[in-house]
C-alpha cells in the first residue's frame, strides 16, 4: 500500500528547504532580472530537482549500493549523474564549450591593439592572490581541507570562466566542483554588481571620462586566421596543460574566420553550445544537494570566490593606470577591468560606465580585446595549475 512514508516528504528535511530556496534564488536573477539566464534558469532548476528526495536523478551506485547523491568513483544511475559523469567527469562538456566559445569570439580587438594582452593577463592576479589565500587558510584551519589543488580552484574562480573553473577542478579537487562552479557562475552573473563600485574606488570621473577612439586599424582576413593557428602553437609549447582548452577554442576560432566552414561555426556558435549549456547547467545544479553543499567549505569557497574576482577586477584596472605613465595616447583605465573573462558582461560594463563619465566614448570594442584576452590568460592559468600541481 502506498502511503506518506513511500513519498518525498517522509525524507525531506530542512537542508532540503534551503537549498530549493537558493535555486528559486538563481530562477529569480535569471528571470526576472536577466542576469545570465541561460546559466542560471538551467542551474537553478538542477538545485530544485536534486533536493526533491527519492527522485533518484543523481544516484550512484558504490559498492553495490544505491547512494542519494554523486559520488566521485562511484558508477551513475541516476539520468542527470549519466550526464554528470560523461559531461563533466570525462570533461568533455567544459572543453567543447570551448569549441563554441571560440566561433563565437572575435579576436580583431586583440589583434588591432595588442596591448590588450597585458591586461587580460594582468586581470589574472586575483587568480594567484585568491590561490596564496587560501593555502594560507588551508594552513591555519587544517579542518577544512583546502590543500593545494582546492587553493587553485578557489582561485581559478578570479577568472570568471565557468568551463575553465569546472575543468581545473575536476581534475585537482573534484568534491569542490558544485562550489566552485556556481561560485564562478553566480558571480559572472553578478558583474553589472560587483565590478562597478570597484572601478569607481580605483578611478576619478576624469580618468573614467578618457576619449579612445572608437575605430580600432582594419584587421586583414589573413591576421584573423593566423592568430588562432600562431595562438594555439605558442601557448601549447609554452603551456602543454592547457591544450584541451586552448586548442578547443582558436579551432572554433578558426572556423568562424577561415571562411569556409561558415556551417560548421554556426552549429558551434549556436545549436551546438546552447545544447552544452543546458547540460552543464543541469549538470551543475543537480550537484548541489543539501548534503553535499551545506558544508562550511562551500560558504568558503564562495567568499574566497568574490575576493578572487575583485582583486583580478582590482589589478586589472591598476595595471592600465601603470600603463598610462608610459603611453603617449592614454587609455581609459577602466577596460582593464574587462582583462576578467566575463564575455562580454565586463565589456558591456565599462562601455555603460565609459558613456556616463563622457557621452563621446564608445568602449565596447577596446574593453572587448582585454575582455577575449582575459578568457585566453584564465585558461593558461588553469594549464599553469595543472602542470605544476596535475
Amino acid at each position: 500500500m502506498f502511503g506518506l512514508f513511500e513519498t518525498g516528504f517522509a525524507s525531506f528535511y530542512w537542508g532540503n528547504g534551503v537549498m530549493l530556496a537558493v535555486g528559486a534564488v538563481f530562477l529569480y536573477l535569471g528571470i526576472a532580472k536577466k542576469m545570465e539566464p541561460l546559466l542560471l534558469v538551467p542551474i537553478g532548476f538542477g538545485v530544485i530537482l536534486v533536493n526533491l528526495p527519492i527522485g533518484g536523478l543523481m544516484e550512484c551506485i558504490v559498492q553495490g549500493k544505491v547512494v542519494e547523491a554523486y559520488t566521485i568513483g562511484g558508477e551513475p544511475a541516476g539520468l542527470i549523474s549519466r550526464i554528470f559523469h560523461y559531461g563533466l567527469v570525462w570533461e568533455l562538456i567544459p572543453c567543447l564549450i570551448f569549441l563554441g566559445l571560440g566561433a563565437m569570439t572575435d579576436f580583431s580587438p586583440v589583434i588591432a591593439n595588442p596591448k590588450t594582452l597585458i591586461l587580460g593577463a594582468g586581470a589574472q592576479f586575483g587568480v594567484y592572490f585568491a590561490f596564496f589565500m587560501a593555502l594560507l587558510l588551508g594552513s591555519a584551519f587544517p579542518n577544512i581541507g583546502i590543500g593545494f589543488g582546492e587553493a587553485a580552484s578557489i582561485g581559478i574562480i578570479g577568472g570568471a570562466d565557468g568551463p575553465t573553473t569546472i575543468y581545473l577542478t575536476n581534475r585537482l579537487a573534484p568534491h569542490f566542483i558544485g562550489a566552485t562552479a556556481v561560485a564562478a557562475y553566480t558571480y559572472m552573473a553578478m558583474v553589472p554588481i560587483i565590478q562597478p563600485p570597484i572601478i569607481k574606488a580605483l578611478t576619478t570621473k576624469a580618468e573614467r571620462a578618457i576619449y579612445m577612439k572608437p575605430q580600432l586599424r582594419p584587421v586583414s582576413r589573413l591576421e584573423k586566421i593566423l592568430f588562432p593557428v600562431t595562438g594555439a602553437i605558442i601557448i601549447i609549447l609554452l603551456v602543454p596543460k592547457s591544450a584541451p582548452m586552448i586548442g578547443m577554442f582558436m579551432m572554433g576560432n578558426l572556423l568562424k574566420e577561415s571562411g569556409v566552414t561558415d556551417r560548421l561555426a554556426d552549429t558551434a556558435a549556436n545549436a551546438f553550445i546552447n545544447i552544452l549549456t543546458i547540460l552543464l547547467g543541469v549538470s551543475v545544479g543537480a550537484f548541489m544537494s543539501a548534503g553535499a553543499f551545506l558544508k562550511p567549505e562551500s560558504l568558503l569557497v564562495f567568499g574566497l570566490g568574490i575576493t578572487a574576482f575583485a582583486v583580478s577586477t582590482f589589478f586589472g584596472v591598476i595595471l592600465a593606470k601603470f600603463m598610462n605613465l608610459f603611453l603617449k595616447e592614454k587609455i581609459n583605465p577602466m577596460i582593464g577591468a574587462a582583462g576578467v573573462s566575463a564575455v562580454p558582461m565586463s565589456s558591456r560594463v565599462v562601455q555603460k560606465m565609459g558613456q556616463q563619465a563622457n557621452p563621446r566614448n564608445f568602449l565596447l570594442m577596446h574593453a572587448m580585446g582585454p575582455n577575449v584576452a582575459g578568457v585566453i590568460g584564465t585558461a593558461t592559468a588553469a594549464g599553469i595549475f595543472l602542470g605544476i600541481l596535475g
